[in-house]
Parts: structure tokens; C-alpha cells; sequence
């Protein structure tokens, strides 16, 4: 069996942000409870013995909790490269100094666009000039700095802008990741979704700009699935690399497998996180071929891509079992066309259903 490489540990789903395309879930609210800072060190100790390295603190808002860099420094005890990813808001640069000083390796900062106005309204939020301050925070402090901006409709033609904000900033680490549309992002999907030709000018920009900064910043850009021949190995296929932990200790093969009905989603401590990797109904469901229907089980794709996103497959299709629609050889292939149609067809500007709204 596969042994873990990252945990990614949702500490809590506070956020003073309220971006369109959050990946949290749209019933967060009934997910209020948080594990004490106790069970986190020892989910931490068990998640160093079952062979993860990388630990990845999110949210919502990782800052949120009183006792981040109490659980920075256990991680860091156990070896553990720690990446704190943040909207950077509340942080002072006294806290930033004690996080790194508990151990914490890197920090990655979200940023909605390379214009405040734009930014704020993106985010629901007035936070752009604290995001800038933040990062310089970050390079002043000598830690390794990545900033993340999701990438759709409204800020995909400044791509150019965005990457000379990261030069300024003397960024590591550019990751422009264009909008996956679960959690928030799918009935936001029309007000996101770009046109073909917005995509390919601004994917020429980045590759442009990858090649230019190669050994001074890495310029990361992801293809859209709704917009790639094949989809991307979801979390690297399922429950194979990846352990996702919810703030009241639900685990996880990725972070949108709690949609998925008939899963049985075990918690720790309840569970021990050997246990739910090894034996637990929800991380067995789609390991390996067995699940697989047709085309992917004949496909030679299958050990690449494993049949896609689960979660995605579901939402478009109502089966979690079918090929990932965004694959071109997937029978519903048609959905995601027909999303890209619209959104070809679609110039109006359209309002954002913030978090916290009801979901239709």
C-alpha cells in the first residue's frame, strides 16, 4: 500500500475572506467544531509515524487559531516541513517572527489580483495593501515565500501585472492556479469561467515569464480541467499521497470527498490515522481499478490520471464513479463543452455568491 506524503490540516473554516471560489465547503457552518491543540500534536505524531514529511496548515484562516505556532513547533519536532498557507490576515510581523522562530519553513500567501480594487472585491475583503505588507514581512524574516493567485475571468488578463507584482516582491514561488470549480467555485462557475482565448494569452505570458525568471522565481501555471485534453491526477490519485483532516477531525483523501454520499468518513481520535489510511471504507472506495467503469478501465490512461476527480465527476454527473467529464474521451464530455460555450458566448459581468450566502 501507498504510504502519505503531505498532510494538509484545515485548522479551522473562520476566514475574514470571502473569495468566489473558495475551496471550503458550502455548509461549512454546520462544521463549527475544532480540535483542541492536544489531539492536533498527537494527529501530527501519528501522521510523522505513518511516513508524512510535508504538513500544510490552512483553513479558512490557519491564523485564527491562538495556538498556531504551539502546533508549528511540535510539527517541526517531528520533522516535518511546515507551509503556512494564509490570506495573511490578522498577522502582525511579531507573530510572523515567532512563527518562524517555532520552526515554520515557508509561507504562502494568497493574492486575488495585482490591482487593490479589483483584489478586494475578489476577496470580499479590504485586505490587498495587508497581503503586500505581509509578504515583505516574509522576505525581511529570510523565509522561502510563495504567493498563490486563482486564476479566472476577472484577473486572467493580468496575468502580466500579477507576475510583476511578484517580481517587486522578490516572490520565490508564482503559483497561478486557475479556478477548480468545487466547493465555492461551482455555482460561481459562470461569473469565473474565462474564454478560451483569455486562457491560452495568459498561459503564453507565463511561459514567457517561467523562462525569463528560470533561477530567480518559479512561475507555476495549472490548465484549467475544463480546458485540458486529459484531467490531472486528482491529489494524485485517490487516498495514494494525500491525507486531508477537517477542523473537527474528519479524514479525508482529498478535500471535497465529504459530498460524496455513501462514504464513511471516519475522525480522528476516534480513529487512528493508520486505521482510516488502511482500512476505511472512504480511503479504499476508488483506490486502484476495481471502481473503474468504462472507458477508464480499459484506458491506457488509468494508472496516469486514475479516471480524474472524483468530486468533480459527482457534481457534474451525479455518479462518482463515471470518468471525470473535463477527460475528452469521457462519454459526459459534453457538460464541460457546454461550459465553456456559455462561457465563450457569456461578456457580462456577473455577481459573486460570497461565502456565507445560501446556495441555491
Amino acid at each position: 500500500m501507498e504510504r502519505p506524503y503531505t498532510l494538509v490540516a484545515e485548522l479551522t473554516y473562520r476566514c475574514p475572506l470571502r473569495c468566489p471560489y473558495c475551496a471550503n465547503p458550502t455548509n461549512y457552518r454546520e462544521h463549527s467544531e475544532e480540535l483542541s491543540t492536544e489531539v492536533w500534536c498527537d494527529v501530527l505524531d501519528q501522521a510523522r509515524d505513518l511516513g508524512v514529511l510535508q504538513l500544510h496548515l490552512t483553513g479558512g484562516e490557519p491564523l485564527a487559531r491562538r495556538d498556531l505556532e504551539r502546533l508549528v513547533a511540535h510539527a517541526r519536532s517531528r520533522e516535518l516541513y511546515v507551509n503556512l498557507i494564509t490570506s495573511g490576515i490578522p498577522l502582525t510581523k511579531q507573530r510572523l517572527t515567532a512563527l518562524r522562530d517555532a520552526g515554520l519553513d515557508n509561507v504562502q500567501v494568497s493574492v486575488q489580483d495585482a490591482v487593490r480594487e479589483s483584489a478586494d472585491e475578489i476577496a470580499g475583503y479590504a485586505g490587498f495593501e495587508q497581503k503586500l505588507e505581509v509578504m515583505r514581512w516574509v522576505k525581511e524574516l529570510s523565509l522561502p515565500l510563495t504567493m498563490n493567485v486563482v486564476l479566472h475571468r476577472r484577473n486572467l488578463d493580468n496575468v502580466g501585472a500579477i507576475i510583476a507584482l511578484a517580481e517587486s516582491l522578490s516572490v520565490d514561488r508564482l503559483e497561478l492556479a486557475n479556478t477548480q470549480y468545487l466547493g465555492w467555485a461551482l455555482p460561481n462557475r459562470d461569473a469565473l469561467m474565462p474564454t478560451r482565448e483569455a486562457l491560452v494569452s495568459a498561459h503564453k505570458v507565463a511561459m514567457a515569464a517561467a523562462e525569463r525568471l528560470r533561477g530567480k522565481m518559479e512561475v507555476l501555471f495549472v490548465i484549467p480541467d475544463y480546458h485540458a485534453r486529459h484531467p490531472r491526477p486528482c491529489m494524485d490519485g485517490w487516498a495514494r499521497r494525500f491525507l486531508h483532516i477537517m477542523p473537527n477531525g474528519i479524514v479525508l483523501p482529498c478535500h471535497a470527498a465529504v459530498s460524496i454520499p455513501g462514504l464513511v468518513h471516519e475522525r480522528v481520535p476516534a480513529r487512528t490515522l493508520q486505521w482510516i489510511w488502511e482500512e476505511s471504507q472512504a480511503f479504499n472506495a476508488f483506490r486502484g481499478e476495481d471502481w473503474m467503469k468504462e472507458p477508464c478501465k480499459s484506458c491506457d490512461r488509468r494508472e496516469i490520471d486514475f479516471g480524474g476527480c472524483r468530486c468533480q465527476a459527482l457534481q457534474l454527473t451525479g455518479d462518482a464513479t463515471a470518468t471525470d467529464p473535463a477527460c475528452n474521451r469521457a462519454p459526459d464530455h459534453g457538460l464541460v463543452q457546454l461550459a465553456r460555450q456559455a462561457a465563450q458566448a457569456d461578456t457580462g459581468a456577473r455577481r459573486y455568491l460570497y461565502r456565507g450566502a445560501r446556495v441555491p
